[in-house]
């Protein structure tokens, strides 16, 4: 638990310490010296905000770099901003000051209130829509750029729902969990290249600001964070982001094995027959156009075609897979020393041969986490 003093609150809040007089963060105690009076004491019965750390709420209260997150975003006065998990506000209220419009989620009710009643007392509540709903869940309005103190546990997902998703925006930058953004910004050969790295990659670059100590957060957290920026990138390959990320998927599930390896396994050489038998059924439904008499005609070739591949069975599909890998030099190459230029380049090979790596019928797009 925590119990704060004026002079910790006025860091938690600055200027803005009231009705909110105490912290308990659910951690172990600790204590601040008391430099009120005896009266004050007594007022701060009965008013309490309670930090969740399971929930990722860890207050920055640094204003230096509170500072230097805000003009590495390089916010102009006409920009919409975005900013996820705000909580009391200390970044919110520099952000307002920037901006001509603020959008910030925060599921929390008692930090909504604390968020608005600091945009009312700076004059800035015409610029500050607060959403309350789960930031996973929500629908981003339309913006130019993402600024926000990421909470550690929806890191992965979120980054994601803002590469792949379909708003488009200038920049994001975020803090993250110190050993996030380095799995983030890993290159290849980096003991931390990963999935992650490589589908970001695919769609933005990524830009380390400055690392933050744990110490600047209250309650103080167990990992160090980072600043990164995030630029979706104007062009990008010209792949299916289902097919691309279920590949990833298979590569990276055992980064450090050759392709060679991770393909030989009769699971996986099923899993992927089945896809490729969906895909080209698939195919030839879409090809057989609307004629009655040619539809009626191609039915049974259909039946066969579509059950050709599978009688063809495991074996004969598996030396299909190992014939584009070696023909590509790629059987005895790792994942984590790919680049993406390599890994395009494979995975067009495999779609020409007939190869795919996800199920076309589940449109659903699969979560970038690498873990």
């Amino acid at each position: 638990m925590i119990r704060a003093s004026k002079p910790l609150l006025r860091l938690l809040i600055p200027g803005h310490y009231s009705p909110f007089r105490r912290l308990h963060a659910g951690s172990r105690r600790r204590r601040y010296s008391k430099n009120d009076n005896d009266d004050d004491d007594k007022n701060d019965k009965g008013t309490h905000l309670h930090l969740y750390k399971s929930k990722g709420q860890h207050l920055l209260t640094n204003q230096r770099i509170l500072d230097t997150i805000v003009r590495k975003s390089a916010i102009e006065p006409t920009d919409t901003v975005l900013e996820i998990g705000p909580g009391t506000g200390n970044l919110t209220v520099k952000l307002l000051e920037a901006a001509s419009k603020v959008f910030a989620i925060e599921i929390d009710s008692r930090m909504v209130e604390i968020l608005d009643k600091r945009a009312l007392e700076s004059g800035l509540q015409d610029r500050l829509t607060v959403i309350r709903k789960d930031a996973l869940k929500a629908e981003f309005p339309l913006l130019d750029l993402v600024v926000a103190n990421i909470p550690y546990n929806i890191s992965s997902p979120l980054v994601a729902k803002l590469v792949f998703g379909p708003i488009q925006f200038r920049s994001a930058t975020l803090l993250l969990q110190k050993e996030f953004a380095r799995r983030l910004l890993a290159k290849p050969g980096d003991s931390e290249f990963n999935r992650l790295a490589v589908n970001v990659t695919l769609v933005a670059d990524v830009e380390h600001v400055m690392d933050v100590s744990k110490r600047e957060f209250v309650p103080c957290p167990k990992v160090d964070s980072s600043v990164v920026i995030i630029r979706p990138k104007a062009q990008v390959p010209d792949v299916n982001m289902e097919e691309w990320l279920a590949f990833t998927r298979t590569c990276f599930g055992k980064k450090n094995k050759t392709l060679g390896a991770t393909f030989k396994q009769k699971k996986k050489v099923a899993e992927l027959l089945n896809f490729s038998d969906m895909a080209a059924s698939n195919a030839e439904y879409n090809d057989g156009g609307d004629d009655d008499e040619s539809a009626d005609s191609d039915g049974e070739e259909d039946c066969s075609s579509s059950s050709g591949s599978s009688e063809m069975g495991v074996s004969p599909f598996k030396e299909k897979i190992m014939k584009v890998l070696k023909s590509g030099c790629f059987d005895g190459k790792r994942p984590s020393k790919m680049s993406n230029e390599e890994l395009l380049r494979l995975l067009a090979m495999f779609n020409d041969a007939g190869v795919y790596f996800h199920d076309k019928s589940n449109t659903k797009c699969e979560d970038i986490n690498c873990e």
